[in-house]
């Protein structure tokens, strides 16, 4: 077994007023509980795109936001939108408000509806100073039972059961632990409590609770609750959905694919305007508008170069940065993904695959995928 990384520097994650100093300005990622965003929001975060960065919105394989090429001090202008649109409840808690939830959660399948956890979760959070702490990595996932999000490796994740109650997960294992659905955010928040107090006791380094030493045990044997045998958690899927979804009620969800997550201001305009309610992002950095009376708006997304086919080579390709916005990498990873995708000549056959500038592999997805890294001689397959 691989030994977990020894910290020796605090997690310096960004993020909305914390920024990161990239080679083409500073980079801010707005935490999005769930992905959950209102049409609202999102025309706020494409108008800061425009005004304040390089015209277009990353998407995180956390369901999360990033700006990048923004000016120096523009962070204090884009916190004071962010905080008038409901996108920065604390200042105080914004890194860690990192939650995936289950995508399409009752609209579409599922055991329960796991919006009112998301809520609930993170208004707890942002009330609860010590929780401020948590680092920037750190990831809560919570699962309507279908096993998108329970496989992605949380460090706190909840998993709805057929049976009624709910798995408490740590670190991507079942703990044993169960709860009714009523008590599975006071559960969840404890472990996150949990962590941070045996964060302290191993010397206050960690990011993650992978990183601990017995971390899930330990956490585990701190709570309350009643046991079960563990059960195996639900690998995720490779690649989310995409095109029209048909949602329980017999309205229409339409899942767009953003090709390695940048989506301009404008095609985030487009989004909002077919939306009129809510969208939700997506770990595979695709967005859902949901509550359609009809799968029509799917023509219309795609003409603005967003992804509605589910065959498409985009639902099995990422990548990271690449230059000019990574100092490090050694190419234009996304003009050369791009041009691959486009002459039909990705490597490994085609299958899922990671592309990066450089040896650290930044972003890199989680399960099987074929990594193509830079290198000064060219690409390295494998």
């Amino acid at each position: 077994m691989t030994a977990p990384p020894v910290r020796h520097r605090a997690d310096a994650c960004p993020g909305a007023l914390q920024t990161h100093a990239a080679a083409d300005g500073a980079l801010a990622r707005v935490r999005v509980p769930g992905g959950a965003l209102s049409a609202a929001q999102l025309l706020v975060l494409a108008a800061a795109a425009r005004d304040l960065g390089d015209g277009a919105l990353e998407l995180t394989s956390r369901a999360n936001v990033q700006l990048r090429g923004l000016r120096p001090g523009a962070e204090v202008e884009l916190g004071s939108r962010l905080t008038d649109a409901g996108l920065l409840p604390s200042a105080t808690h914004e890194t860690a408000r990192n939650v995936l939830a289950s995508v399409l959660s009752g609209r579409v399948g599922g055991f329960l509806d796991v919006r009112p956890w998301v809520s609930a979760f993170d208004v707890a959070l942002c009330a609860d100073p010590a929780l401020a702490a948590l680092p920037g990595r750190f990831l809560a996932a919570l699962d309507d039972g279908r096993g998108d999000v329970a496989g992605l490796g949380a460090d706190v994740g909840l998993l709805a059961r057929g049976s009624g109650d709910v798995a408490l997960l740590l670190a991507g294992t079942d703990t044993g632990l169960r709860c009714r659905p009523a008590d599975a955010v006071p559960l969840a928040l404890a472990a996150t409590r949990a962590f941070l107090d045996e964060r302290a006791a191993q010397g206050g380094t960690a990011w993650r609770v992978s990183e601990l030493a017995g971390g899930p045990a330990r956490i585990a044997a701190a709570l309350p609750g009643s046991r079960a045998e563990p059960l195996t958690v639900p690998s995720p899927p490779t690649t989310g959905p995409a095109g029209a979804v048909a949602q329980d009620d017999g309205r229409t969800a339409v899942v767009a694919v953003v090709p390695l997550g940048r989506l301009t201001a404008a095609q985030a305009d487009l989004l909002a305007d077919t939306a009129g309610g809510d969208v939700q992002l997506t770990p595979w950095r695709s967005i859902v508008v949901p509550d359609l009376p009809d799968p029509s708006a799917a023509e219309v997304l795609a003409s603005a170069d967003l992804v509605l086919d589910p065959a498409s080579d985009w639902l099995r390709v990422t990548a990271c940065a690449g230059r000019p916005g990574c100092a490090r990498s050694l190419a234009d990873v996304r003009g050369d993904v791009t041009r691959a995708v486009a002459g039909r000549t990705l490597p490994a056959d085609g299958a899922r695959q990671h592309w990066v500038g450089c040896e650290r592999r930044c972003g890199r997805p989680s399960g099987e995928v074929v990594d193509v890294v830079a290198t000064p001689a060219g690409y390295r397959v494998g």
